[in-house]
């Protein structure tokens, strides 16, 4: 058993206790038993006097008739006669509330005449009712500057009529100053009139706060004290105060239906119907009955909370208590079903309701037809459409009908939607009388569709991609006299511009003012828009000239996206001409498009002109975003002008911009750039001394440059730095690491931190691999290399070529030539250059036949030099000690006989000493 059914179990039922009279709320002024209890003199009219009488009628007679002017002498005399209980029947004879305070009015200037607390509630209960929150606010104000002696319980009535009205301000004035005034010595029930509206008013700290002053008067509190006090809790959403003050009410007996009803509605408000339903079987237990409109509002939040079994099971117990759910409940629990997709028990509700003789409205039958075109069943929404027709006027059955075209673009069919839509207007099938599509009937009553109607489907098609059979179904609707209105132009405008069809769209722009329809923003700035996305700048500065004549806005994403586009394109000074257009045509551009055009600068490396037109923006009074200050610091960082960068951010800082972390790695990487690392060591400094903590791109960019720097020892230092303020490094960093400490020969720091990454790259491996090689450790890089195949991480052809390159440099060819075999065997072309060491190492270890078919493998690969490589000379110096070698001199000629060697190579002849090349 749950907290809250402990809670709940101890309430006992008591008899009701007598009421204070004061406790009792006047609703409207023919309640003469209120005012009996407040006002003993104030008795039904059957007491008062026949004079008193008579003068009551004959003035609203006068009054109601507006009989002012021609009564003026004898309401002179009636006003001589006037009393306090006079003026409350005149008050509570009349209907209108203008006659009333006409009345009322006059009756306030009568000499010997002042209206007293009772006449001032009279007049206020009317002007609540009334809702007429000026006139009652003016009353209000009266009362206290009149010096109105009040009672206790005219006090709290006039704060309830004010706190009815939402008029809490004035509620709490009229309080406090006839307390301050000695108005009124407010008692109790004033203070529960008080917290009650305070308590509507949703307040908790005025509620708390004048309940504590009511304590410290020496007022207790009772069930109409708990009753506000419970409210604004459960309206706060503070669920353990709430509980706390129930629990009191419980303690004292005092709990009713009411209270109950107030958690309840409360936990369904918040969400939490289980709560809610718990303590529904409570007060069952206890006979306690849910009323109408607890169960009403219990249901909506059910179905707003999608918890529709729980709904349903509140509007059957609903009808078990013989209430008669209304089409609101009905309207609730069936837009529910539909929107959990629970067919069955929606339409079963609606043949139900139909049975108890409540006939669904078309907001039921719309959410119907949506939910079963939803699913596909076309039949049963068609047959809904039928149905609703029958019992639906013309304009609802529009209704419908839209509805039912909605369901089949949304959720079926588009081009179904477009055949009925034609045959409902005779120009398709099924001209006249009835309606069909694919043999289905779907109108036997004649509907006229609105524009409404076609721009369903106009929608749908432009939607579909269908933009011809789009415009076609406007021509129609024009011609069957339905006049297009603003929304189908601007979409159809707009479709056709987004789809680059300008000129269909300057056409229908044509016709929609010929319309007598007037363009709005959306529709120039869609014309303008596709003008700017084909760079068309006479075309887009046409168009701003049309919409300053209507007092349209052009769109800042239009200019600034044509102001990128010309940059993109080279059109630097193009892009900065349309923005001086602009601004002479009296719309100032947005600092993007001017960002667009500065970066176009920096990237055509016109560096003076993008610091130039940033310089003059500032001086007509553009204030820059971070975003174009960026682009600045970038742009110089780039151009190599570092310290220009580091004034901007000064600028920046002394402006009070808080510049972000990007900022400073730009920055940086600038200093990075120019292999001032210590520059850039100080921006860190200056970064963290701002407040913005560096990132793994900050980190990565230092240690990268610390590395260059011969610095390897600090970029360790900096890397645990890093890792030790929660920064892990990625992939990129460790790369970057291991990279650095290869070039400062920190070969085995280097193996440390490839060992330490989850997953090593082969480009990280063949880093480390190459940088072995060259520090003479070849049987370290090998079993690096061996280690990296058997991690799955597969050599491609760059990490052979490196590790060949590598042997090769550490006169390890034979080793080497075993992995160019391997390349081969893979399918593997290496470069000429890595042919070329191979041969280069074996000519020079005298193993001329091995070096001879390695230049015979290169040259039928198609990879002999050009003469105008750099590998040229190698080769040439190659061929010629080949040739001059017995065992090889004939495999060289038969290559250039065949050949396979271009014709243009010369052989040294072997005595020759002048190293002229006779014809071979």
């Amino acid at each position: 058993m749950s907290y809250l059914r402990r809670t709940l179990k101890t309430i006992q039922l008591f008899p009701p206790k007598s009421l204070d009279p004061s406790h009792l709320i006047l609703s409207s002024l023919q309640n003469q038993c209120f005012l009996h209890q407040i006002h003993p003199s104030s008795i039904p009219a059957a007491s008062v006097s026949s004079d008193r009488s008579t003068v009551a009628n004959e003035l609203v007679t006068i009054f109601t008739k507006r009989l002012l002017l021609q009564k003026s002498d004898e309401l002179l005399a009636l006003g001589a006669k006037l009393t306090h209980e006079t003026v409350e029947s005149v008050l509570g004879s009349v209907k209108s509330w203008r006659v009333a305070y006409d009345f009322f009015s006059w009756a306030a200037e009568q000499d010997g005449y002042r209206h007293n607390c009772y006449t001032y509630n009279a007049m206020a209960s009317i002007l609540s009712r009334a809702q007429k929150t000026t006139q009652l606010k003016v009353l209000a104000m009266d009362v206290v500057n009149s010096h109105c002696l009040m009672t206790a319980g005219a006090c709290g009535f006039l704060i309830r009529c004010l706190g009815n009205q939402g008029l809490i301000d004035e509620a709490n004035y009229v309080f406090d100053q006839s307390k301050l005034m000695s108005l009124c010595v407010p008692n109790r029930y004033t203070y529960n009139c008080l917290l009650e509206v305070l308590a509507k008013s949703g307040s908790v700290d005025s509620v708390e706060m004048r309940l504590r002053e009511m304590h410290s008067l020496g007022w207790d509190s009772d069930k109409f004290t708990l009753t506000p006090l419970l409210q604004v809790y459960c309206k706060a959403g503070n669920f353990q105060n709430a509980l706390e003050v129930f629990n009191q009410i419980n303690e004292r007996g005092w709990v009713d239906v009411h209270v109950i009803s107030i958690l309840v509605l409360s936990f369904t408000k918040w969400g939490e119907v289980d709560k809610a339903f718990e303590l529904i079987e409570t007060m069952e237990c206890l006979n306690f009955s849910l009323n109408e409109k607890t169960l009403c509002v219990l249901i909506h939040g059910c179905a707003k909370e999608f918890r529709m079994d729980m709904a349903l099971q509140l509007f059957d117990k609903m009808k078990k208590l013989g209430f008669r759910p209304d089409l609101p409940i009905y309207d609730v629990l069936i837009g529910g079903l539909c929107k959990n997709k629970e067919l069955g028990k929606a339409l079963d509700l609606y043949l139900e309701m139909k049975k108890s003789g409540i006939f669904p409205d078309a907001s039921i039958f719309s959410k119907l037809i949506s939910l079963f075109c939803g699913e596909g069943d076309l039949s049963t929404a068609s047959q809904l459409l039928e149905e609703g027709m029958e019992v639906l006027d013309a304009e609802a059955l529009v209704f419908l009908y839209n509805a039912f075209l909605r369901g089949l673009v949304d959720h079926y069919s588009v081009d179904k939607a477009f055949l009925l839509l034609q045959a409902t207007v005779g120009l398709g099938s099924g001209c006249g009388g009835e309606a069909v599509v694919d043999n289905l009937i779907v109108l036997k009553r004649k509907v006229h569709p609105d524009p409404t109607s076609f721009n369903i489907v106009i929608d749908g098609l432009c939607k579909n991609g269908q933009l011809d059979m789009a415009l076609m179904l406007f021509r129609d609707m024009v011609r069957t006299g339905c006049k297009g209105n603003q929304l189908i132009y601007n979409n159809l405008i707009d479709v056709f511009c987004s789809s680059n069809r300008l000129e269909e769209g300057l056409e229908l722009l044509k016709e929609m003012k010929e319309s007598g329809i007037k363009p709005t923003e959306f529709t120039n700035n869609s014309i303008f828009g596709c003008l700017c996305r084909r760079e068309d700048t006479a075309g887009a500065l046409a168009t701003i000239r049309k919409m300053r004549e209507y007092g349209h806005e052009p769109w800042i994403k239009h200019s600034s996206l044509l102001a990128k586009q010309l940059c993109k394109h080279g059109k630097v000074v193009e892009a900065r001409k349309f923005l001086e257009d602009v601004q002479q045509e009296g719309f100032l551009p947005h600092i993007t498009a001017y960002s667009a055009v500065i970066d176009g600068f920096f990237k055509t490396k016109e560096v003076d002109r993008a610091v130039e037109l940033f310089r003059d923006i500032c001086a007509h009074g553009y204030c820059p975003d971070i975003v174009a200050y960026n682009i600045l610091i970038n742009g110089l960082c780039k151009a190599g002008r570092v310290l220009e960068a580091q004034n901007v951010l000064d600028e920046i800082l002394e402006k009070g911009i808080v510049p972000p972390v990007v900022t400073y790695n730009l920055l940086i990487h600038g200093w990075y750039k120019k292999n001032e690392i210590d520059s850039a060591l100080r921006c860190l400094s200056r970064m963290m001394e701002e407040g913005q903590k560096p990132t793994l791109i900050t980190y990565t960019t230092l240690i990268g440059g610390l590395c260059n720097a011969g610095k390897h020892a600090d970029a360790l230092r900096l890397w645990n730095e890093m890792v030790e303020k929660g920064c892990p490094p990625n992939s990129i960093a460790y790369m970057t690491l291991i990279h650095g400490l290869c070039k400062c020969n920190a070969l085995d720091a280097a193996l440390v931190y490839l060992h330490e990454m989850d997953e090593p790259t082969v480009v990280t491996y063949t880093t480390v691999i190459g940088a072995m090689c060259n520090a003479g450790r070849p049987e370290d890089a090998l079993d690096l290399w061996n280690e990296m195949v058997e991690k799955g991480c597969p050599p491609n052809r760059i990490a052979y070529m490196a590790l060949i390159h590598g042997l090769c440099k550490c006169s390890r060819a034979d080793t080497a030539l075993a992995y160019l075999h391997e390349m081969d065997e893979k399918d593997m072309i290496p470069d000429t250059y890595v042919y070329l060491e191979l041969i280069s190492d074996f000519v020079s270890s005298k193993n001329l036949p091995i070096a001879f078919q390695i230049l015979k493998e290169m040259v039928q690969k198609g990879n002999f030099p050009d003469p105008l490589d750099k590998n040229y000379p190698i080769v040439i110096d190659a061929l010629n000690r080949l040739s001059k070698d017995a065992n090889t001199s004939t495999d060289v000629k038969n290559l250039i006989t065949d050949a396979c060697i271009p014709m243009s190579f010369r052989i040294l002849d072997p005595g020759s000493t002048d190293g002229e090349e006779p014809e071979s």
